[in-house]
């Protein structure tokens, strides 16, 4: 069954993905095809969707192409945004430089390292295939450098949170599938009920409440749970948990990244960077009395830096404060609660009892 939130909003693509096609097209110019207008890229769930240029230069050593961002529905800063791509040989590989308005990473804890352009881990993945693959039709080694730029990047940039991350100069490549779902509050907090209702209707168990696609898929590995039984919380924990409270299953799960629990372990109920950050004076506080360094983590630029420093024994505190407020919030329904903690990598680093 889809879980997705349904509604009438068109869906948009990532900066990644825009990133990904000009880079593709601005290659093949590059090997001596010309331009491919529209250029079709694989999306890592593997769709294969074509974007249309509306820029294109070459010069001796390098070609340039750039695609308009289309978030879709999605209130996003960069929708409309000039998404430009220079590609020029290189040594072998692809070596990833921040044109004018890609911001670069300044400090630790998110990732990619200080020093690289902030064009995160799947967008690049995604470029290195999608250059892999034009190499190859060509007969040619995979050897380039792909320059990324945003005209008017570091003025969109001041309406995120990458300048508090440390991420200067511009806005950031992002994007895990190279799909933007628009974000419709009411629409999604209603699917959490229905997938509720389902699961009851069902006569479940157990079911799940996960932040995002990496920690659903570790939490429905890990307690061998069947599709219907994963609602689909993303970030509005209290949404799930309220209705939880009036409707309850027998046992349910908060399965999320540490950054979010820690927001969840701190009271908030709305998961998004928007509505909630993380205090990391309290998590500092609460890390010395795991025996951890309670001023590094204070000082920390994120909560994956945090946990880094502090390791499982901060997780397992976060872990057991966000079961408490999740209790709480639950106002004495009797559900069998626990809480699971999921890093970037996929591992679990906490677990409560229920």
């Amino acid at each position: 069954m889809d879980r997705k939130p349904a509604s009438d909003l068109r869906t948009g693509f990532t900066t990644g993905a825009c990133a990904t096609a000009a880079a593709k097209a601005a290659a093949g110019a590059l090997l001596g095809a010309g331009f491919s207008n529209p250029v079709r890229i694989t999306l890592p769930r593997g769709q294969t969707p074509d974007f249309e240029l509306v820029e294109t230069a070459a010069g001796d050593s390098w070609a340039s192409a750039a695609v308009r961002k289309d978030a879709g529905d999605d209130p996003d800063v960069t929708h409309g945004a000039l998404i430009r791509a220079t590609v020029r040989r290189g040594p072998p590989g692809v070596t990833f430089r921040a044109g004018a308005g890609v911001g670069t990473v300044t400090r630790p804890g998110l990732p990619i390292p200080p020093g690289e352009p902030a064009i995160n881990p799947v967008p690049r993945q995604m470029i290195r295939d999608a250059l892999q693959e034009v190499a190859t039709t060509h007969g040619a080694l995979l050897a380039f450098e792909v320059e990324i730029s945003v005209p008017g990047g570091a003025e969109l940039a001041a309406r995120t949170w990458n300048p508090r991350l440390g991420i200067v100069g511009g806005i950031s490549i992002l994007g895990t599938t190279g799909i933007v779902r628009p974000f419709s509050c009411a629409a999604w907090i209603a699917s959490i009920h229905r997938g509720i209702d389902v699961a009851r209707a069902a006569g479940l168990a157990h079911a799940v409440g996960a932040t995002g696609a990496t920690s659903e898929q570790v939490a429905q590995a890990h307690y061998a749970l069947p599709d219907h039984a994963m609602l689909d919380m993303g970030d509005f924990a209290g949404g799930m948990l309220k209705y939880l409270a009036r409707h309850p299953l027998p046992r349910v799960t908060v399965a999320g990244g540490f950054g979010k629990l820690v927001k969840l372990s701190q009271g908030a109920l709305d998961l998004h960077s928007a509505r909630s950050q993380v205090d990391f004076a309290a998590l500092g506080r609460l890390a010395a009395q795991v025996g951890a360094d309670g001023a590094a983590i204070a000082a920390a630029n994120t909560a994956q830096q945090a946990l880094e420093i502090a390791g499982p024994a901060l997780a397992e505190a976060v872990a057991r404060r966000a079961q408490q407020v999740a209790r709480d919030t639950l106002r004495g329904a009797e559900v069998r609660l626990g809480v699971l903690i999921v890093d970037r990598r996929g591992q679990i680093v906490a677990e409560t009892a229920t």
